[in-house]
């Protein structure tokens, strides 16, 4: 029974795109290690870009000077 935990900052990801990488992500898991889909568990969590950072920055500071 596989887990996979997926975690994305939080800018502008659509339903569209959170369903091709639960459907991508079950794929590799039947083709490379044989896994039933049926039992697969894929959760994406969306981390505001204010709680991740980047070596010694924050992301939403990285967003900004990038601006």
């Amino acid at each position: 029974m596989p887990y996979v935990n997926i975690k994305i900052t939080d800018e502008g990801v659509t339903p569209e795109q959170k369903e091709a990488l639960i459907k991508g992500t079950t794929q590799l898991l039947v083709n490379v290690l044989n896994k039933n889909p049926e039992t697969t568990f894929v959760v994406i969590d969306e981390v505001n870009t204010d709680n991740w950072g980047i070596g010694y920055d924050v992301v939403s500071d990285l967003r900004n000077r990038s601006s």
